[in-house]
C-alpha cells in the first residue's frame, strides 16, 4: 500500500469518485436546507479558483486511486479558504482527512499564505471535531446548538504576520547572550 499527495484539478477524471461522493453527502445531509438545489454547493465556484497562483487542489492517491483530497482559493490577501476537503467513505477513520488538510495548510504556507479560513455545515459534527482537533479556532459559540448558526467558520494561523515574526525575531536576539 503506497500513499502520495498530487496536486491537480477538480476536472481530474481521479477526483470524479471523491467529488460524487461528496456531492451525495451534501445532498443527503442537506437537501434544499439552504434554498439553493440539492447539491448546489458543489457548482458554486469554477475550478480556476482552485488552481495556482491562488488556489491548490489536492488528492491523496493509495495504489493509483484516489481516496481522500482538498482544495484552497484566496479568501483575501493573506488567507486561504478550505474547501471540499473528503474522504472515500470505504477509506475513513484512517487520519486521512487530517493528513489532507495538513498538506493543504502546508501548500497554503508556500503559495505565501498566514492564515486560513474554512466553514462547514451543522450538520457535519466529524468536520467540525477535526477542526477542532487541529487546532482551528471556532468563529462561534461551540457550546451552543450549531445547527442556530448553520454555517459554522473556523481559522487557523498558519504563520504570524511578517511584522509580528520581525517583532519576535528582535526581541530574541535582544535577549540572547552576545
Amino acid at each position: 500500500m503506497s500513499d502520495q499527495f498530487v496536486y491537480t484539478t477538480p476536472l481530474d477524471p481521479l477526483a470524479r469518485p471523491l467529488v460524487e461522493q461528496l456531492t451525495w453527502e451534501y445532498v443527503t445531509r442537506y437537501g434544499s436546507y439552504f434554498g439553493d438545489p440539492p447539491g448546489a454547493e458543489m457548482s458554486r465556484y469554477p475550478a480556476e479558483l482552485f488552481a495556482p497562483p491562488d488556489g491548490n487542489f489536492v488528492l491523496l492517491l493509495r495504489d493509483g486511486r484516489a481516496i481522500a483530497g482538498g482544495a484552497f482559493k484566496r479568501y483575501d490577501d493573506h488567507t486561504a479558504e478550505l474547501k471540499r476537503v473528503w474522504t472515500d467513505t470505504q477509506f475513513r477513520r484512517q487520519g486521512l482527512a487530517r493528513r489532507v488538510v495538513e498538506a493543504l495548510e502546508a501548500q497554503a504556507g508556500r503559495q505565501g499564505y498566514d492564515r486560513i479560513y474554512l466553514t462547514t455545515g451543522f450538520r457535519q459534527p466529524e468536520a467540525k471535531g477535526l477542526y477542532l482537533d487541529l487546532g482551528y479556532t471556532p468563529l462561534f459559540d461551540v457550546s451552543l446548538d450549531p445547527e442556530i448558526y448553520k454555517i459554522l467558520p473556523f481559522e487557523k494561523a498558519l504563520r504570524p504576520p511578517a511584522a509580528v515574526a520581525q517583532q519576535l525575531a528582535v526581541a530574541v536576539a535582544a535577549c540572547s547572550p552576545a
